[in-house]
C-alpha cells in the first residue's frame, strides 16, 4: 500500500513561497490504478515526482509498502555523458538485475538499434522517452508512476507501451497522470482531482471526469464547492 498523508509542496520564490501541492492524502492498494487529473499547474506532475523520491515533501508523510517505479515519461536519471548502454548497465547495478537481461529488453522495446552506444545528450527527446520507458519496464515494479503515456513516441510506440503496461503488467499498481480520459475510464479504478495544488480522490471515476471538465472553466476559485457537489453526486449514484 501507498499511503500519502496530508502532504505539502512549496518552492521559494520572491515575494513568498509557492505551494504547488495544499495537504494531499490518499491511499493506494496493491493492484489498484488511480487517475491524476488536472489541467496543466495543477500539481500533477509535482506529486510523481514525489512519489517517485526524486522530490521531498516540505511536510506531510508518504509511506510505501511497495516497490516503486521511478516516474516514466518525465525522464530525470539519465546520465547525457554516458551511452544508452551503460545507462542501462548502471540501472541494473542498482536494481541488482542481470544487465543482460535489461539489455535485451530495453534494445528491443526501445528500438533505438545503434543509438544505444551513443550519448544519450546527442538523443532526440522521444529517444529519450523510448529509453526510460524501456529501462522502466525492463524493472518488476509493484507500482508504475506514469506522467502522461501518451507523450512517448508516435502512435504506433504509443500503443506498444499501453499493451506492455497494461497487458503484460496487468496485476500491478499504477498511479496515472494524464489529460485523457478515455485512459483514466478504462484502466483506472478510482481518480484525484487536482486543481491549484489542492485535490479529492473519487472511486467513482465518471463523477471525477466531470469536475475536472467543469473545472475547466470554474472562475470562481471555489473547487471545494464543486468537490464536495461531486462527493454528493458520487454518493447518490452508489
Amino acid at each position: 500500500m501507498i499511503k500519502v498523508s496530508e502532504v505539502v509542496k512549496e518552492y521559494p520564490l520572491k515575494g513568498g513561497n509557492f505551494r504547488a501541492l495544499d495537504h494531499i492524502s490518499f491511499t493506494l492498494e496493491k493492484g489498484e490504478r488511480i487517475a491524476l487529473l488536472g489541467h496543466n499547474g495543477s500539481g500533477k506532475s509535482t506529486l510523481i515526482r514525489l512519489l517517485g523520491g526524486t522530490e521531498l515533501p516540505t511536510s506531510g508523510v508518504i509511506d510505501f509498502n511497495m516497490r516503486v517505479s521511478w516516474p516514466i515519461g518525465l525522464a530525470d536519471g539519465l546520465a547525457g555523458s554516458l551511452t544508452g548502454t551503460d545507462n542501462i548497465r548502471f540501472i541494473s547495478r542498482i536494481h541488482g538485475v542481470p544487465f543482460n537481461k535489461v539489455y535485451d529488453f530495453v534494445a528491443d522495446f526501445s528500438e533505438l538499434g545503434p543509438f544505444l552506444y551513443e550519448p544519450v545528450r546527442s538523443y532526440s527527446a522521444g529517444m529519450v522517452a523510448k529509453l526510460f520507458f524501456g529501462l522502466s519496464l525492463a524493472i518488476e515494479f509493484d507500482c508504475y508512476l506514469i506522467d502522461e503515456l501518451f507523450a512517448v513516441g508516435d502512435v504506433r510506440f504509443q500503443q506498444k507501451c499501453r499493451d506492455e503496461l497494461f497487458g503484460r503488467n496487468a496485476d500491478k499498481s499504477f498511479i496515472i497522470a494524464t489529460h485523457h480520459a478515455e485512459l483514466a475510464k478504462e484502466f483506472c479504478s478510482k481518480a484525484l482531482v487536482l486543481k491549484a495544488g489542492r485535490g479529492k480522490v473519487f472511486s467513482d471515476v465518471e463523477v471525477a471526469l466531470e469536475i475536472y471538465r467543469d473545472s475547466a472553466s470554474d472562475k470562481s476559485g471555489d473547487q471545494g464547492k464543486r468537490f464536495a457537489q461531486g462527493a454528493r453526486h458520487e454518493a447518490h449514484a452508489r
